[in-house]
């Protein structure tokens, strides 16, 4: 099978997929919806990261299509209901990249705090400011995280290495870790907190979960970092907030519109503020991440390409099997009663044994993995996929 990779995807993921047989394509920039359409003539297996947009007109029009990697944490910009539908399993990397966020965030908390990015624009202009004004410790600080899953949760216990203190919102009930407190509003988050972060998703939902108002809330010399969603935060309105001095830095990786490849300019209204650090959606961009990345998403799409492994699939229901033994049948279906009874007759009407059967279902869909031994197999597949119930069939 051949695989596209796009966004400067590390090259243990070309090195993981060519070792499991795989032809790799690799291009370094984003693409659009219509220059997806046309590089997607033949693959079955594509590997993006987050600038990348797979919309149900890039499903619709590669039906051949078998699996969609996102070598990053977040899925948005994957319609993955329509993913499910066209039977397009997706795979991303929950965690391969925490740590390397974690760390940017407490390394930019202190670099705000000790207003370190001033000091060094004075030393490169030849100015000597020795002056401690408006330079703090971190210790002692209380730190609000909005958003408490793998990557706040891992910052919550880390600042408290540092002598934070630790407030957390989440609109999911999550265990507090060390001494971290929990809150139930963003408002009594913003009144007990004077460094606010943020790390949600991407969900539509969260669009400017932070804008005007929200700033207002904030404590008097806040600091405020958004290292998860551009579309999270109004950045015109972090801007005005910054210029008022209400909020006192932010640090800023990630926008509403990003260039799609280096050669495109790259603008924003937080540009040129004091104490604002803009990087370039480099949260997860380390050495280690990148490399832990390529090798766990590259296996997840050779995984289900060779096995119908969909364990951490994040659209379709989670079967976990090792290799086949014989000829293997991956069935998805719609979750309706009888359908697993319709497979196992139009089996047997075709002589099939059935070694073994695993089946797992999830909302509206289900998904059985079936090894089958037997001498007529002429007709089958399209038997079974001409059942009503049928989404995809595939044969491995």
């Amino acid at each position: 099978m051949k695989a596209l990779l796009l966004e400067n995807i590390h090259s243990e993921a070309v090195r993981a997929l060519e070792s499991r047989g795989h032809e790799v394509e690799v291009r370094s920039g984003a693409l659009g919806e219509t220059e997806l359409i046309d590089a997607l003539d033949g693959i079955e297996l594509l590997g993006i990261r987050s600038r990348t947009h797979v919309t149900e007109r890039v499903l619709k029009a590669h039906p051949q299509l078998v699996t969609v990697g996102a070598f990053c944490i977040g899925t948005n910009q994957i319609d993955l209901p329509a993913a499910a539908a066209a039977g397009v399993a997706v795979f991303n990397a929950p965690y391969s990249n925490t740590r390397s966020v974690v760390e940017l965030a407490l390394g930019e908390i202190i670099t705000m705090a000790r207003r370190l990015g001033e000091k060094n624009a004075n030393m490169h202009a030849g100015v000597w400011d020795k002056s401690a004004n408006g330079s703090h410790e971190v210790r002692g600080r209380t730190l609000g995280i909005i958003g408490y899953g793998n990557i706040g949760s891992q910052l919550s216990v880390l600042a408290e290495g540092l002598g934070m203190k630790v407030y957390f919102y989440d609109i999911v009930d999550r265990l507090a870790l060390g001494n971290a407190t929990r809150v139930y509003s963003l408002q009594e988050l913003f009144e007990r907190c004077e460094t606010i972060t943020m790390h949600v998703d991407g969900r539509a939902s969260n669009a400017n979960m932070i804008g005007e108002k929200e700033f207002a809330q904030m404590r008097p010399r806040t600091l405020f970092l958004n290292l998860c969603r551009g579309n999270v935060v109004d950045v015109d309105a972090l801007a005005a907030a910054l210029r008022s001095g209400h909020i006192a830095g932010a640090a800023v990786d990630v926008f509403p519109s990003e260039p799609k490849s280096s050669e495109e300019p790259f603008v924003s209204p937080l540009q040129g503020i004091p104490n604002v650090i803009l990087t370039p959606h480099v949260g997860g961009s380390t050495q280690e991440a990148q490399v832990d990345i390529g090798r766990y998403v590259a296996g997840k799409l050779a995984d289900y390409e060779a096995y119908g492994n969909t364990s951490m699939s994040v659209n379709l229901p989670e079967v976990s099997v090792s290799a086949p033994g014989a000829e293997r049948i991956l069935h998805l279906h719609r979750n309706v009663p009888g359908v697993l009874a319709r497979l196992n007759h139009t089996l047997a009407s075709h002589n099939m044994n059935i070694g073994s059967q695993t089946l797992a279902t999830s909302g509206e869909y289900g998904y059985v993995v079936t090894d089958v031994s037997g001498q007529h197999y002429e007709g089958l597949l399209a038997e079974l996929q001409g059942l009503e119930e049928s989404i995809r069939v595939r044969m491995i």
